[in-house]
Order: C-alpha cells, then sequence, then structure tokens
C-alpha cells in the first residue's frame, strides 16, 4: 500500500475527447496505471493514477484541460470476490469515509489495484496495515464469508 499522485480534470463528453488525451499520453511515454471516468450533468470527471503525474500534468495542459493533484492510497488488492469488501469493512470498522475509490488491473499476477480517496488517510494506512499484518499471521484462519 502506498500513497500515490491522482490527476483529476474535467473533460467534454464528446466523441474522440478521452481517445485524444490518451493518445497523448502514449506520445509521451506515460504510462496508466489507474483510469476512471464518470459522467456528470457537466464536463465529465477523470481520474487517472500514472507513471509520471507532472508528465501527464503537461500533457492536459498542453490540450487545453486544466488538471489538479490529490493524493490516494492505492492498494494490492487479491483479485478474488470478496477480497475488496474485506478492505472496505476494516475502514468502515475504524469510521473512516471512502470519498470514492476505482480498481485498475496490477502487474502482480492474481492481483487489482485498488484507489481509495478517504477521508483520513493515515489512519486508512494505519487499519489497512494492522489487517495485513493480521491476515499473514492467522494463515488458515477463518475462511471468508463468501466461502461458507
Amino acid at each position: 500500500m502506498e500513497l500515490v499522485r491522482e490527476i483529476t480534470a474535467r473533460l467534454e463528453n464528446k466523441p474522440g475527447r478521452l481517445a485524444k488525451i490518451c493518445s497523448a499520453l502514449a506520445r509521451e511515454k506515460v504510462d496508466l496505471v489507474a483510469i476512471s471516468v464518470m459522467e456528470t450533468e457537466g464536463p465529465s470527471v477523470l481520474r487517472l493514477v500514472t507513471t509520471d503525474p507532472d508528465a501527464a500534468r503537461r500533457v492536459l495542459t498542453g490540450l487545453g484541460t486544466e488538471s489538479t493533484l490529490a493524493e490516494v492510497l492505492a492498494i494490492q488488492i487479491d483479485n478474488r470476490a470478496g477480497a475488496l469488501a474485506g478492505v472496505l469493512e476494516k475502514l468502515a470498522e475504524e469510521h473512516i469515509n471512502i470519498d470514492y475509490a476505482y480498481v485498475s488491473s496490477a502487474s502482480a499476477q492474481g492481483r487489482v489495484l485498488g484507489i481509495l480517496h478517504v477521508a483520513n488517510q493515515k489512519r486508512a494506512r494505519e487499519v489497512l496495515s494492522e489487517s495485513t499484518t493480521a491476515t499473514t499471521e492467522k494463515a488458515g484462519g477463518r475462511r471468508p464469508l463468501h466461502s461458507r
């Protein structure tokens, strides 16, 4: 688990706009780690985690798109039913609000990358670090709810 910089931009919701941005990022050799596009009443909300956030922002600026940066949690999660729910339940038990989340494929086989914007990053990191340690120590313990 780590803190990463995420770019948020507002896009006109029209054909080719996202393709133009992704093509420009590719020309600059900026890899997408995670991407989310949400339709809204006005412009769509684009969120990106990339290998080079500064270069990605320069690309967006060059295309006339303003953007902002925020720190978000990037968490490697097992790619199996219930794994994301387990992470979210641990945060809920500690009353840590999740403002938004999305998931992307990860480089590790059998894993996905969860991107979470939470109200209290420090506490969320503590809770998830504790639960990872506890899970490792309890190997072979209680079965997940979905397998009972």
